[in-house]
């Protein structure tokens, strides 16, 4: 447990939480968004995972699908894991902020509670790279604590973390400022495994990119 106020970064916070952190939040309630994800996937659509964690349940649930997954995480402890869990799919260690790829490389991005250490204006900036790498016709689900948070220091599963967050209207203008289409949006009140961490809402979105630009 983190014994200062001082904000850690996400890798030292996944690094030390390991797999307690699949224990508490493996089972997010993020099924209905899977199942409508890989419903309407092409067959052996290339998808991209950021902040993949320890792959369970999403990198898990669209691999066992049949699509093929590249997750990337900032953890060398979730990537290890990840590894180990879900053989199917591939895993590497890298900061979201630093990849590149080229613009309609993926037929689906998931961004699954990565973002919520990053700054606004960094958040923003993700999102317009998200979209530049969908391929026309390609999906990008968000899940995310929905609430107007700007770098707010809070302690979370016994680590003091610096969290950033939108509400629901403002991640909705900030996916269609950047050319996606809302296509649903799935509002659930989740209950963590272990005392270390607190209920909370979540949403996850699905935006479409269009298939005409």
């Amino acid at each position: 447990m983190t014994e200062s106020r001082v904000p850690v970064s996400a890798a030292e916070v996944y690094d030390d939480l390991g797999g307690a952190y699949e224990e508490a939040f493996g089972h997010q309630p993020s099924s209905a968004a899977l199942d409508h994800l890989v419903e309407v996937l092409r067959p052996g659509s290339r998808v991209l995972d950021l902040g993949s964690g320890t792959g369970w349940p999403v990198a898990a649930t669209v691999a066992a699908a049949g699509h093929e997954v590249m997750g990337y995480d900032v953890s060398e402890t979730m990537v290890r894991l990840a590894r180990e869990r879900v053989p199917a799919a591939r895993f590497d260690r890298a900061d979201m902020r630093t990849l590149d790829f080229t613009p309609g490389t993926w037929d689906a991005v998931l961004v699954f509670f990565s973002m919520l250490q990053l700054p606004r204006p960094e958040q923003d900036a993700m999102v317009a790279k998200v979209a530049g790498w969908l391929a026309p016709g390609g999906y990008c689900v968000l899940g995310t604590v929905p609430s107007d948070i700007d770098g707010v220091t809070a302690e979370w599963m016994g680590h003091w973390i610096q969290v950033y967050s939108y509400s629901i209207p403002v991640l909705r203008q900030r996916f269609e400022e950047a050319g996606l289409r809302i296509m649903r949006e799935d509002l659930v009140h989740f209950e963590p495994k272990t005392p270390d961490a607190a209920p909370e809402p979540q949403v996850y979105l699905t935006a479409r990119k269009p298939i005409d630009g």
